[in-house]
C-alpha cells in the first residue's frame, strides 16, 4: 500500500477500497504501517503537505483496505456530503498529525449521492367525542356524520332526525353578561302554533296519526274519518287530548319500526303530559275529556297491555258519557258514544267482571245517533250488539249455575230460542255486496256462533263446523286492505273459539298474523295465545275449559280488549 503526497492546492480526498489479493496482504500491511510511521515524525511535519496517518486493521478474510486517489469532480461531491459516523464507532481510529481539523468524517463505503431526508416526528391527532351531532344520534349514543338538514345515519335507519342544538359561541364573561342584558326583553323563540306539537318529533307523530293510525281504527276511508274530522280540531284546543293522540301514535310506531326505544320514550313523555293536563281539568266532564279517555284506552290496546290498564280509561269514559247534559255537537257525540259502546260490549266477551253499560232492557240510544250509515264501527248503531249483550248476560247466568253444580239448561232454552230468532231476522242496513255488508254478515254469523257455544255442550258437531266454515267464507270475501280489517278481531276470536275442526285452525292463525301485520296493534298477539290454549283444551276433550274461555283468560293473568 502506498501513500502519496499532494500539494496544498490539491483536493485531499481518498477512497478506501478492498483488495482481494490475499497472497500479498501481509507484506502490504507491514509496508503501509512503516510508511505511516515515517511520515508522521515531527521532523517531516514542517512545510510538508497535509498527511493523514491511518492504521488499517487486518481483515478476517485476509483482504486489505487501500487508499486510492479520486477525480476532482467526484471528490468535490464527496466533500459536500453530510458528516458520517465517527470512525471510532467502526473500530478504526484516526490520528490527525498536522494539528488542523480533519475533514468531515464518514464511515466505510461510498456515501449516497442524495442523502436521506431527516425524518420528521408526526404527532398523532386524537379526535375527541363530537358534541355537535344531531339530537337523535346523541340520545341514541350513535356516531353522527353531522349532515344537514338531516344526518345520513338517521336517514339510513329510517329515524326522524330531530336536528341540531343551537350552537353556542364562547364569549368572555363581561361580553356574555352584556349580551344577556341586551336580549333579556326580547323573546328568542316564536311561540308554538299548536299546543302540544312543539318539536320535529311531535310533528312526525301527528302526521303518522293523521295518515296511518286513524285509518286502522274505523271503517271510514281517507276522505271522511271521524278521528281527523272531529278529534283533531278538538285536540287543537285541548292539550290533554293532543298528548293522548301523540302517545297513541308513538305506541303504534314502536310496534312497526325498528327504533323501538326512541318511540317508547316519546310514548311515556306524551302519556305523562296527558295525565298532567287531565288532572288540572279533573272537574270538567266535557266531551274533550271523554275523547281523551277513549284514546288512552286505544293506547293500551296498541301496546298489547294484558294487565287491564285500559279499565280506568274505559270507566272514566263511561262516567263522562253517562252524565251528558246536552246534545250539542251531535256528530261528535254520536261518534264517541258509538266508539265507547263498541269497546264496552266487546270487553264483556272476554272478561268475567265486565258488564255492558247499555243493557238490553234499558237500551235507549239518542235519536241523533240512529243513523246506521254514519257508524264508524259495526254492531252498535245497527242494533246487533243488543243481541250480543243479551248472550253475554245469558252466559253469565249459565256460569253461575255451573258453579253451583246445576247442569240443566232447560231454564234458559226459551231465552236462547228467542235470541236465535232475533239473530235470524236481523238484516244488515248496508248496500248488498259492499265490504260493509259482507262484514255485517260476518258479525251476524259470529253472534250466532257465540249463542251456540253458550247454550250447547262444548264439543264438535256438524252444525258448528258448518257455521265456522261460513264465517271463514265471509272473511275470504273481504278485501285485505280495506277499512273493514279494523273491526275483524272480535269476530275472528269468536270463530276461533268454535274451531273444533283442526282443518280450520291454520287459516284462522294466518288471519291473526295478517291482521297483526296490517294493523300493528299488539293486543292481537295475546288474543291468538288464548285461542291456542282453547284448541289444546278441545283436543284434550276438556269441555269445561274449552267452554269457559273467560275463566281461562283470567287464569292466564290476561285482561285485555279484543277490539
Amino acid at each position: 500500500m502506498s501513500v502519496r503526497q499532494f500539494s496544498p492546492g490539491t483536493n485531499l480526498t481518498a477512497r478506501l477500497s478492498i483488495s482481494s489479493a490475499s497472497t500479498s496482504s501481509s507484506g502490504a500491511s507491514s509496508m503501509a504501517s512503516r510508511a505511516m510511521s515515517t511520515s508522521s515524525s515531527p521532523e517531516s511535519s514542517a512545510g510538508s503537505p497535509r498527511i493523514i496517518t491511518m492504521q488499517l486493521p487486518q481483515m478476517i478474510d485476509g483482504t486489505v483496505a487501500k487508499i486510492e486517489e479520486l477525480d476532482d469532480d467526484e471528490g468535490n461531491r464527496l466533500m459536500d456530503a453530510p458528516p458520517l459516523p465517527s470512525p471510532e464507532e467502526n473500530g478504526v481510529p484516526i490520528v490527525e498529525t498536522l494539528g488542523t481539523e480533519a475533514p468531515g468524517k464518514r464511515g466505510r463505503g461510498r456515501p449516497r449521492k442524495h442523502p436521506l431526508p431527516t425524518p420528521k416526528t408526526v404527532q398523532k391527532v386524537t379526535k375527541g367525542r363530537s358534541k355537535t351531532g344531531c339530537i337523535t344520534c346523541r340520545r341514541r349514543k350513535k356516531k353522527c356524520d353531522e349532515a344537514k338538514p338531516d344526518c345520513n345515519n338517521c336517514v339510513k335507519n329510517s329515524v326522524l332526525c330531530e336536528g341540531y342544538p343551537q350552537r353556542e359561541i364562547w364569549q368572555p364573561g363581561r361580553q356574555k353578561n352584556n349580551a344577556r342584558n341586551s336580549i333579556s326583553v326580547i323573546s328568542r323563540e316564536l311561540p308554538t302554533l299548536i299546543d302540544g306539537v312543539e318539536t320535529r318529533m311531535d310533528q312526525h307523530l301527528l302526521d303518522h296519526f293523521t295518515h296511518r293510525v286513524s285509518r286502522i281504527l274505523t271503517l271510514f276511508d281517507e276522505e271522511s274519518n271521524p278521528f281527523r274530522d272531529y278529534l283533531l280540531p278538538l285536540a287543537m284546543r285541548n292539550r290533554a287530548l293532543m298528548h293522548s293522540l301523540l302517545a297513541l301514535s308513538s305506541s303504534h310506531l314502536a310496534n312497526t319500526v325498528e327504533q323501538k326505544p326512541d318511540y317508547e320514550y316519546w310514548q311515556k313523555h306524551h302519556f305523562g303530559e296527558c295525565l298532567k293536563f287531565l288532572q288540572e281539568g279533573i272537574q270538567e266532564n266535557g266531551t274533550d275529556h271523554a275523547a281523551t279517555a277513549l284514546i288512552l284506552c286505544l293506547d293500551s290496546i296498541c301496546k298489547g297491555d294484558t294487565s287491564g290498564s285500559y279499565r280506568p280509561h274505559l270507566d272514566a269514559a263511561r262516567f263522562m258519557l253517562g252524565n251528558r247534559t246536552t246534545e250539542e255537537e251531535e256528530p261528535l257525540q254520536r261518534f264517541l258514544l258509538e266508539f265507547f259502546t263498541y269497546h264496552d260490549v266487546v270487553n264483556s266477551v272476554t272478561v268475567l267482571s265486565r258488564t255492558p253499560m247499555i243493557l238490553p232492557e234499558n237500551l235507549i240510544l239518542p235519536a241523533f245517533i240512529l243513523q246506521t250509515e254514519a257508524g264508524a264501527l259495526l254492531g252498535v248503531l245497527d242494533g246487533l250488539f243488543v243481541h250480543l249483550s243479551k248472550i253475554t248476560i245469558l252466559r253469565k247466568q249459565i256460569r253461575e249455575r255451573k258453579a253451583q253444580g246445576i247442569k240443566e239448561m232447560h231454564p234458559f232454552l226459551s231465552q236462547a230460542v228467542a235470541l236465535d230468532r232475533e239473530i235470524r231476522e236481523w238484516t244488515p242496513p248496508h248496500v248488498p255486496g259492499s265490504p260493509r255488508y259482507i262484514a255485517a254478515q260476518l258479525y251476524r254469523q259470529c253472534t250466532w256462533v257465540y249463542l251456540y257455544r253458550t247454550i250447547q255442550p262444548s264439543c264438535d258437531s256438524p252444525k258448528i263446523r258448518k257455521a265456522v266454515e261460513l264465517g271463514l267464507e265471509y272473511l275470504r270475501n273481504l278485501p285485505e286492505q280495506s277499512g273493514t280489517q279494523s273491526i275483524l278481531l272480535m269476530p275472528l276470536f269468536l270463530l276461533a273459539c268454535a274451531a273444533f275442526d283442526p282443518a280450520h285452525r291454520p287459516e284462522i292463525s294466518r288471519r291473526f298474523e295478517g291482521l297483526h301485520k296490517w294493523s300493528g296493534l299488539n293486543n292481537i298477539v295475546p288474543a291468538h295465545d288464548v285461542v291456542k290454549k282453547i284448541w289444546q283444551a278441545m283436543d284434550a276433550g276438556d269441555e269445561e275449559k274449552s267452554w269457559d274461555w273467560e275463566m281461562m283468560i283470567e287464569r292466564m293473568g290476561y285482561d285485555f280488549l279484543v277490539t
